[in-house]
């Protein structure tokens, strides 16, 4: 054990940076697009100018946000209640390492919930979250957060359910919300023969990075939107290829053109 000692030294810093870049990745990314993240942004800000207060010798300054700290802590717990609750079930439940566990089984089963509702000419829009949050529209739909599932996803679409004409939102591996009403595009280029969910997806992605699975229920076809750029009557094969990239991601590639439809 005394021999081990010394290497023992130089391995403790590294397991503390390690644990603490785990703690932290998985606190940002749960907080990511919610709205703690905007918080936690003013709160950085508000550290700065105390800093430079206290470097400037701004008694009144760093007085003011000496007292303001000390509420803020009761404040975020209050305000936040919510939100740090389903934080700590989700811990509980494994769901925050959940992200790097069952990925494949999870798209997997979103591609083959696709590909039977376009066998069935069932339209459905599904938005798979990226970089920007979705918290405006799960806010006002209908919250799941349930792991991605091949009969979960074709139940909310099936005709006449009270969820069938909305969206859907999937954050990482979950189903974050269905019933969600998305804005429609405003480009006056996009084809009158669009219909609302064609016009859903683009508007949604000329929006925000993410991107927007639609299944057509006149004919069902299926169509990916992302960054305003629709591309129609996309096979199983590039689906799974997109799909496999995207959560799975090893080279970047680009996936849409130029071109507007």
């Amino acid at each position: 054990m005394s021999k081990l000692y010394p290497y023992l030294h130089y391995l403790k810093p590294v397991v503390e940076i390690v644990f603490l870049w785990f703690v932290f990745y998985n606190i940002l990314n749960f907080i990511r697009g919610t709205r703690a993240l905007h918080v936690l942004k003013a709160l950085v800000f508000l550290l700065v100018i105390f800093i430079i207060a206290q470097r400037l010798r701004l008694e009144t300054i760093t007085w003011i946000l000496n007292k303001l700290f000390a509420i803020s802590v009761m404040a975020i717990l209050i305000i936040f209640q919510p939100e740090l609750r389903r934080g700590l079930m989700r811990l509980g439940a494994g769901h925050l390492l959940g992200v790097f566990i069952h990925e494949e089984k999870n798209w997997e089963e979103l591609l083959r919930a696709v590909i039977n509702l376009s066998q069935k000419k069932i339209g459905c829009l599904i938005a798979i979250q990226k970089e920007i949050g979705f918290k405006p529209y799960i806010e006002s739909a209908v919250a799941m957060d349930s792991l991605i599932s091949e009969e979960l996803i074709e139940a909310v679409f099936k005709p006449g359910g009270p969820l069938h004409d909305g969206g859907m939102i999937i954050e990482g591996t979950r189903i974050s919300a269905a019933g969600c009403l998305f804005p429609l595009t405003s480009n006056p280029h996009v084809s009158k023969t669009l219909g609302t969910r064609h016009r859903a997806a683009l508007g949604l992605t000329e929006e925000s990075d993410c991107l927007a699975i639609v299944v057509s229920e006149e004919n069902g076809l299926i169509s990916l939107a992302q960054k305003g750029v629709l591309r129609r009557d996309v096979d199983e094969e590039t689906l799974h290829k997109i799909l496999e990239e995207l959560y799975r991601p090893r080279v970047k590639k680009r996936l849409f053109g130029h071109n507007r439809h």
